[in-house]
Order: structure tokens, then C-alpha cells, then sequence
């Protein structure tokens, strides 16, 4: 039986911290699942989305979260058709991330600089065809598996360990790569001239800046869907510009809030099915919280703290 089955709010926290102490008695139920994978999915996505939002290439995510659908479906027909054997193999969803990232960089560059259309055009021009091209395979390659249903909306009811294992991979890889190569991303950040003339490649550190968003996405479409993940990538960095202008303040502060909205959307949600029997997406929620977290600290900045 489910220990959380009944559980209020609070009731939810103190049953996690009793199985927390007791090493969860060799199993993993349903809502801490859901927890340690949002939780580890709002990490990553606060990480790289601080960089993201610093070089002003959250449009460029948003079509990254669009178009790794196609990615994602390409991926299954490769595995052999078998849901099963997607989920377990998270190398290859990270390689088709990584595929479908780059061909969208490549492919909006080559809109922007050789068709001479406007940098907006081209992501928008982009991430439409290449997500409907996404939509069309996935209706027609993988119905009876549902992969297109998940990969759009996210079914955190539906999680296995083996998310667990992919969002834990894809924290390792946007953790490393923020402590190894700091120094070069602040610079290329602030200030790309200096950058080059330092012989820092401004377009390898953007390529991986889309890696990690990429492998962020990925790892979040069986929770949040690849649309709302968007907002774990952006607004925690948004929020962390209220409090602090210094860049590793930022970097605590987001993900801080990111870590703050998903325990908070999985002990609500809970509550919610408990108390009144209402069953409501908590990805959805997650993103509900952090949009009113950016608001309260909006008004807290206006309000309360001078400029």
C-alpha cells in the first residue's frame, strides 16, 4: 500500500522524511519518484538556463523544446519500435537531444546568416516545422506506444527508475560541465570580443550551452512534457535576478527556487487528490508555483528593496 495514500500536505512531508531515514525500505513509491525527478529535471534546467537567460537565448531553447520531439521519435524507431527499450537506454535519448539540438542551431544559422531573415524568423520558422514534423512521426510511428502523448504533455504517473537514472546523468553532465568551464562561460557571456581575443571559441561554448539544454529537455519529457520544461529553464534564473546581480548568487538563488516549486507541486498535488479527491497535473502545477514565485518577488523588489 501506498504510505502517502490519504496524505494532507504536511502529512505528505513527514511520511518522506520517516521513509527518507528509513532508506525508503528498499523501494521507491510513486510520489518520491516524482519528486526526485522533478527535483533533479528543475536542477539541471536552472543550471543551464542561467546562462541561457544571461546570453539571451531562451528563444533559442524554446525551439530546442520543440523540436527534440522529432529527436525523441526518431530515437524509438532506431531502438526497434519498443517503448521499453527507450527508456532504458538514456545514452540514446541523450544522443538524439544532441542531434536534434545541433540540426536546429544549424538550420536557424543558416536562415538567419545565408537566407538573411530575422534571428526571431528563423526560430520561429524552425521550431514550427521541425515540431510539427515531430507531431507527424509521432502520430504515425508511434501510436499504440504513446510516446508522442507523453513527450508533449509529461506523465509523471508513468515514471520508472530509469528516469530516475536519465535525469540523474543529465545533472551530473550540466553540473560538470558549469564547474569545469565557469571561467570561459562568464566570459563569453559578458563579453564574447574579449573572448575571442583571449582564444575562447564563443561558438563552442554556445554549442554546449545547447547540449545542456538539450539533455535537459530530454530528460524531462516523460515529467513535464517537452513545452512546459521551458519554464524550468527560464523563470528560476528570472527569479534569481531579483535578489542578487552577482552571477554565482544567481546560479544558488535558481536553483533554489527551481528545487522550492517542485517539492512544493508534488506535496500539493497530493494534498489536492487526498483532500478533495481533485487529480491535477503536477508538472503543471510546478510551473503555476514558479510563475507566482516570480511574481512575489517582483513585488518584493518594487516594493521592498531600492535600486
Amino acid at each position: 500500500m501506498n504510505p502517502y495514500f490519504g496524505q494532507d500536505f504536511f502529512g505528505f512531508f513527514k511520511t518522506f522524511f520517516t521513509r527518507l531515514f528509513t532508506g525508503f525500505e528498499g523501494k521507491l513509491m510513486t510520489d518520491e519518484l516524482q519528486l526526485f525527478v522533478l527535483l533533479g529535471i528543475s536542477l539541471a534546467c536552472a543550471l543551464s538556463g542561467t546562462f541561457l537567460v544571461l546570453r539571451k537565448m531562451s528563444m533559442l531553447a524554446n525551439s530546442l523544446s520543440h523540436t527534440v520531439l522529432l529527436g525523441i521519435v526518431i530515437a524509438y524507431v532506431l531502438i526497434g519500435g519498443n517503448p521499453d527499450s527507450l527508456y532504458k537506454n538514456p545514452w540514446i535519448l541523450m544522443g538524439a537531444a544532441l542531434f536534434m539540438g545541433f540540426l536546429t542551431v544549424l538550420i536557424t544559422y543558416f536562415l538567419t546568416h545565408v537566407v538573411k531573415l530575422q534571428e526571431d524568423a528563423s526560430i520561429g520558422m524552425v521550431f514550427t516545422s521541425l515540431f510539427a514534423l515531430g507531431i507527424i512521426a509521432a502520430t504515425t510511428m508511434t501510436r499504440s506506444a504513446h510516446i508522442g502523448q507523453e513527450a508533449v504533455m509529461g506523465n509523471v504517473d508513468a515514471l520508472h527508475i530509469t528516469d530516475l537514472k536519465l535525469v540523474f546523468w543529465v545533472l551530473l553532465f550540466n553540473a560538470l560541465t558549469i564547474v569545469l568551464f565557469y571561467k570561459e562561460l562568464v566570459l563569453v557571456s559578458f563579453d564574447p570580443t574579449l573572448a575571442k581575443t583571449l582564444g575562447i571559441s564563443v561558438s563552442f561554448f554556445s554549442a554546449l550551452l545547447m547540449a545542456e539544454a538539450s539533455f535537459a529537455i530530454i530528460g524531462s519529457f516523460r515529467s513535464t512534457g517537452v513545452l512546459m520544461v521551458l519554464s524550468f529553464l527560464v523563470i528560476p534564473p528570472l527569479i534569481a535576478r531579483f535578489y542578487s546581480y552577482r552571477l554565482k548568487h544567481q546560479l544558488f538563488i535558481a536553483l533554489g527556487f527551481g528545487a522550492l516549486a517542485s517539492v512544493l507541486g508534488v506535496a500539493i498535488a497530493r494534498h489536492l487528490l487526498s483532500t478533495s479527491g481533485i487529480l491535477v497535473s503536477t508538472s503543471g502545477l510546478i510551473v503555476v508555483l514558479l510563475i507566482l514565485l516570480f511574481v512575489l518577488s517582483w513585488a518584493y523588489k518594487r516594493i521592498f528593496v531600492k535600486s
